[in-house]
């Protein structure tokens, strides 16, 4: 039986015979080899960075869970500061990869959004699950969504009211801009865009900093509980089961340790597939990244949005199926080409790029599709029959990275 991205639960669809070799080995006598053998990592220890979001549950699961040792290593979870932190450690080695967004890696790669250097994306970390919020103040103007904020800023000056995201060529920026555009607001005209650091939203929201903001979870909820701000969107209502973080390193770092690579992918699959399989080790989840050396919030915080349960903070709740998703049999962790042609398509339209770039050579260097199967033939997860996926956003465009170009310059609404 399949499902819509061609996964097929009986027969693993392993696409080099490298892979299908490795498929045919026992799990456990496959990790022995590697952790003694000539596929031993070449790092035992490896450092990841994080930022405290709900999404780092699947590295910190790793290494909670010990995963890793399975594979010969040790992960190190790193608590970072910032976005820009996480990608001046990783671009100077300080760290060895990264709980990242998918565009921040495609941004550096590119030479936009910091120095440039080539990177590399060895899985996608989660689907779905961030969020757009504003300020509680906007209730008091009318505003409860998508309709009424446009109408709000269209009788004011331009630049009147301030939206911060986490990151210029960031995920959160582009759900942010893609669903004021689906509003028909400029992101780049009409309103002010800022950046601000996911820990930090609340705090500055609180001050009246800026009047929304797009963030991963918890800090959504975390400003309902507050009551500083409400939701008028979550990210897949934007793009259901879009990719959002990455476990993200230099291209040099997987020359050099292709093997560790290779074990850091096999031991976070492990721990995905850990979490998504019930609602009781979601739960747990959420109890362990709530520490203070994790996401450092309440459990309850945490724990609502990640098993499905929603607020929206104007009395509204609903269970939610397409809440994030670690896993999915799969389907959540490949490294899909048109997944990073995306990001490319959004850094196109808001201007970030000059000129088209080659949307599937650039897709093609830094995904690491190579890595990542012979991780899942390691781990036993199911591959799909394609490098490309297709799916309907908000706006009703389709993106199937078919023709990048004709997409990012389709937009009505654009820089």
């Amino acid at each position: 039986m399949e499902d819509k991205n061609g996964f097929n639960r009986r027969n693993f669809l392993l696409a080099s015979a490298g892979a299908g070799l490795m498929a045919m080995v026992p799990p456990g006598v496959r990790a022995g080899a590697w952790a003694a053998g000539s596929d031993a990592p070449e790092k035992k220890e490896v450092r990841i960075g994080f930022i405290p979001l709900t999404d780092c549950a699947s590295v910190v699961m790793a290494s909670v869970m010990k995963f890793d040792e399975k594979y010969g290593i040790k992960i190190i979870p790193s608590k970072e500061a910032s976005w820009a932190s996480v990608r001046d450690k990783l671009v100077n080695g300080e760290l060895d990869a990264a709980h990242v967004l998918y565009g921040l890696i495609y941004g550096v790669h590119l030479g936009i959004g910091g120095p440039k250097k080539d990177m590399a994306n060895l899985m996608t970390i989660n689907n779905n699950g961030q969020g757009i919020s504003l300020a509680t103040q906007l209730k008091d103007k009318g505003v409860t969504d998508g309709p009424s904020l446009k109408k709000l800023v269209a009788a004011s000056s331009a630049g009147t009211y301030t939206f911060a995201q986490t990151f210029p060529t960031g995920t959160h920026a582009m759900w942010l801009y893609y669903w004021l555009a689906a509003n028909d607001i400029n992101p780049m005209k009409d309103v002010k865009s800022i950046v601000v650091p996911p820990p930090q939203m609340i705090a500055n929201v609180r001050v009246g900093a800026m009047h929304g903001f797009c963030v991963g979870e918890p800090w959504n909820q975390r400003g309902i509980v507050d009551k500083v701000s409400f939701s008028v969107a979550s990210s897949q209502d934007v793009w259901t089961d879009h990719p959002e973080k990455i476990v993200g390193t230099t291209a040099d770092w997987v020359a050099k340790n292709p093997n560790t690579a290779r074990a850091v992918v096999a031991a976070v699959l492990e721990a995905s597939r850990w979490i998504d399989a019930s609602p009781q080790n979601r739960s747990k989840t959420a109890e362990v990244i709530a520490a203070k050396s994790y996401v450092n919030t309440d459990v309850e915080v945490i724990r609502g949005r990640m098993i499905g349960q929603y607020e929206d903070g104007l009395g509204k709740s609903w269970s939610d199926k397409n809440h994030m998703k670690f896993f999915n049999d799969g389907a959540v962790n490949y490294p899909y080409l048109s997944d990073g042609m995306w990001f490319l398509t959004q850094h196109k339209r808001w201007g970030l790029l000059a000129t088209d770039p080659d949307y599937l050579k650039v897709a093609k260097e830094i995904n690491r599709i190579d890595i990542y199967k012979q991780a899942a033939a390691a781990a036993g997860v199911a591959l799909p029959k394609s490098d490309m996926r297709s799916h309907k956003l908000i706006d009703g465009t389709v993106w199937d990275g078919k023709d990048p170009k004709k997409y990012a310059a389709g937009f009505k609404v654009r820089a």
